[in-house]
């Protein structure tokens, strides 16, 4: 998992992380450039994106490394707000780590009740399959239950 800390400055034999355009980290993350956008725009990165002296977007390494974080946290259907909030508790850095704490286990537990419900709905589609083979192969798949419209009913 990413740990955001203060970077030392670069050594002057070091050559600086030139970042990716928008373009490129699409690609790299997964995401589209839109998408980039308007997480820029809804406050869920932890830095200022960089620009070109041309204004373009330039991402670096520890942004794209974020975005995964942002769309990892998405893909668990932590919503916008909560997502947020970990940015800016992040971007603040030291002092809040309880708090940071507190919203990943309180996510946590949500993804945790969703995945108990997806494996019991799993399970019926699993039995509904079962249910579904045994007729074909007993030849009788005609008998299973369909309800009958009676005329004129919708």
């Amino acid at each position: 998992m990413l740990e955001v800390k203060p970077q030392p400055a670069p050594e002057p034999a070091s050559v600086p992380d030139p970042g990716v355009s928008i373009a490129e980290a699409a690609r790299l993350s997964g995401v589209s450039a839109h998408t980039l956008r308007y997480y820029e725009r809804a406050g869920l990165v932890v830095t200022a994106i960089d620009r070109t002296t041309g204004g373009r977007r330039r991402y670096r390494k520890l942004d794209l490394e974020w975005i995964t974080i942002c769309t990892r946290l998405r893909a668990t259907g932590m919503p916008i707000k909560a997502i947020r909030r970990y940015a800016e508790l992040v971007s603040a850095g030291h002092g809040n780590e309880q708090e940071r704490l507190a919203l990943m286990e309180a996510h946590r537990a949500d993804v945790l009740a969703k995945m108990a419900e997806l494996r019991e709905n799993l399970r019926l589609i699993d039995h509904k399959i079962d249910v579904y083979r045994g007729r074909l192969a007993a030849g009788d798949a005609d008998q299973l239950w369909a309800p009958k419209r009676q005329a004129g009913v919708r």
